[in-house]
């Protein structure tokens, strides 16, 4: 069970999010959840390493260059939003940690039990199996909509 305190921080604190295996597919759960978040405010950041972009804003090959872009702007990766296969989670682990980004979001269905408890004693606050959309659609008083490119424009990670 994921801690509802936990949740409220990570959705009230993060204000950059890297999705990893955020589609081009407008039917994907990623895209439409990634695309989500950018209408509510927050600083979307599409990892995938076969796409070079998502929702018009440029798609980074691996948490890495995320970073690394975000990092030009003055801010890096508050939170990690994975949309891959629970085998995947523990190299995603080893980069959030080694990137020290505090907040890992596994999305439902992705649980890898013993990455998130080594994320977790290396002090990076965590939840799995659960939806960031659903979850940030629960608490009406963070809804912010707005043009759904407007917080990426402000933030151009392309120049």
């Amino acid at each position: 069970m994921n801690d509802p305190a936990l949740i409220d921080e990570m959705l009230r604190t993060a204000r950059t999010i890297a999705v990893v295996g955020m589609s081009d597919k407008k039917w994907r759960a990623s895209h439409n959840i990634g695309r989500y978040l950018i209408e509510n405010g927050y600083r979307v950041i599409p990892v995938n390493p076969s796409l070079t972009q998502v929702l018009e804003m440029p798609c980074y090959p691996d948490l890495d260059a995320a970073q690394t872009a975000a990092q030009q702007t003055g801010q890096g990766i508050d939170l990690v939003d994975v949309f891959r296969a629970s085998e995947h989670v523990p190299a995603i682990v080893d980069d959030v940690i080694r990137l020290k980004i505090p907040y890992l979001w596994l999305q439902d269905e992705v649980i890898h039990d013993e990455a998130v408890a080594r994320a977790r004693a290396a002090g990076v606050k965590c939840v799995q199996n659960d939806c960031i959309h659903r979850q940030h659609g629960a608490r009406s008083e963070l809804h912010t909509r707005g043009s759904i490119y407007e917080a990426h424009q402000k933030t151009d990670l392309s120049s």
